[in-house]
This record gives structure tokens, sequence and C-alpha cells, in this order.
């Protein structure tokens, strides 16, 4: 069984808990329910690496404002992780384990009601922030981007609907693929989720490359556990190209261009 969690005072994912939380029952620091529970703690997402300290279970999944100096309205989701200094929470150079079903399951059932977000970008991001120790799978799921939509409450019941719908369906296996390449907010890899047979696990924009070494491509491989393919932004992976590839000829994974 999943967790959800939100922060309480994290305005997108309190509303989106506090709608969720309707059919569930509560059970002491739990809403519980049949197909997932949910924890709202007093401490920002970020920095839950505490989270399996006091509950167990099979993942966990992040409610969560999204925050762009762009003011581009976005719903996003993403795995996390930290290629170099942990400046937002976890541990430098360690990334979570992917929750990577789950996140293909919500952001096709997103897209699927886009109709209802029309004025929202649905975007995947790459792999940031924390936390990054967890022993079970993360992600987070995302509202943008300013006060205005983190407090709206029909937008965040909304996504909570999707939420929970994505939880109560039967749990689908895709083809894992590592992603390299790309910006922050990584097109090809958005419609690979979307469109594509894959799921995604970490994926490694073009900024953070250069933070790739052998050390660090092993324990991403290690967290990635069941991935079988390698997506590369080919046009969009600049000087470090050759590195990657060189790391990832020693790897069982099938390389594919995008």
């Amino acid at each position: 069984m999943e967790l959800l969690v939100a922060y309480e005072k994290d305005p997108a994912g309190h509303n989106i808990a506090r709608f969720i939380s309707q059919e569930l029952e509560k059970n002491d620091s739990l809403y519980r329910g049949k197909y997932f529970d949910l924890a709202i703690i007093s401490s920002p997402t970020i920095s839950a690496d505490w989270l399996e300290d006091k509950f167990d279970y099979d993942g966990y999944i992040f409610l969560s404002k999204h925050a762009a100096e762009s003011g581009v309205l976005a719903l996003t989701c993403h795995n996390t992780g930290n290629f170099s200094d942990a400046k937002f929470g976890g541990s430098s150079r360690q990334v979570s384990i992917p929750h990577s079903h789950i996140q293909k399951t919500y952001i096709q059932n997103l897209w699927n009601a886009r109709s209802k977000f029309s004025e929202f970008q649905i975007t995947i991001e790459a792999t940031h922030h924390g936390p990054t120790a967890l022993n079970k799978p993360a992600l987070f799921i995302e509202i943008g981007t300013t006060e205005k939509e983190w407090n709206d409450t029909n937008l965040c019941n909304s996504v909570g609907q999707i939420i929970v719908d994505a939880m109560k369906e039967q749990k689908k296996c895709y083809p894992t693929a590592i992603c390299f390449g790309g910006t922050h907010y990584p097109e090809k890899f958005t419609n690979e989720l979307i469109h594509g047979k894959h799921s995604l696990g970490t994926v490694i924009p073009k900024h953070a490359l250069e933070h790739i070494d052998q050390s660090l491509f092993s324990h991403i491989i290690e967290r990635n556990v069941g991935a079988t393919v390698a997506l590369l932004d080919w046009n969009s992976m600049g000087k470090h190209k050759q590195k990657i590839l060189e790391l990832l000829e020693k790897t069982d994974l099938e390389v594919i261009k995008l």
C-alpha cells in the first residue's frame, strides 16, 4: 500500500490532502483507506528522509505546490534526487528510487483530463530536490505556479480526484527508462511518458550531466531497479554526450535516441 504525504503549511499539498481525506477514515496520525493511506506532516516534504522511521509503506507520493520564476502555470510530477549539492532537502549526490509506474498512470490520466486544465502546461520535471534516502519509491505531484493556484480549491480538488483515480487503478507495468539530457521541463521525455510505451526512472537533465561520474552513475543504476532502457535527448546532451555513452556501454541498458 502507498502513503500519500502532504506538508500542513504547503497550501497546495494541504488542499489536495484535505479533499482526498474526505473519503478516508482518520486513525491516530493517519487517514486510512482501502487503496492508500494519507499523512499530513508538520515539516516540509522535501526533507522527509525520516519518513520510513515512522511509516512503513510500499511507496510514497508527495502532494506539493510548484513554484517557477517564469510564472508559467504548470501541473507537474517528478522523481527526486540531487546530482550535486543538496540545496533543497535530501543528501548530495543521491537519488531516490523512482515511482515510475504510478507516475505514468497519473500523468496519462491528467493528460486525458486536460480540457479541465486548459491554462496549464502538463509536464514532468527532471529529477531534483529531496527526499533522497527513502528505501521505497518516491514521487512528487505538484500544482503550480502561484499562491492563486495553490489556494484554488476547485483546482486542488480536481487534481486530487485524478490522484485518487490513479491510485485505485490496477497497477500496470511498463519497461522503465533512465533519461539523459533535455531541459528541466523535458518535452521529449514528457511526450514519451504520455504517449510512449516507457515509464521513466531518474531524469538527468543536460545541465546536470557534468556531475555524472562512475560513482554517481552506478548509484543511479542501482536505484533504478528493473530499468532496461536509456533514453537520450540526443540533441540536448551537450559536451558530456560521449562520457554518458561510454558509461552506458558498460551496462545492459538498451540505448534509444530521441
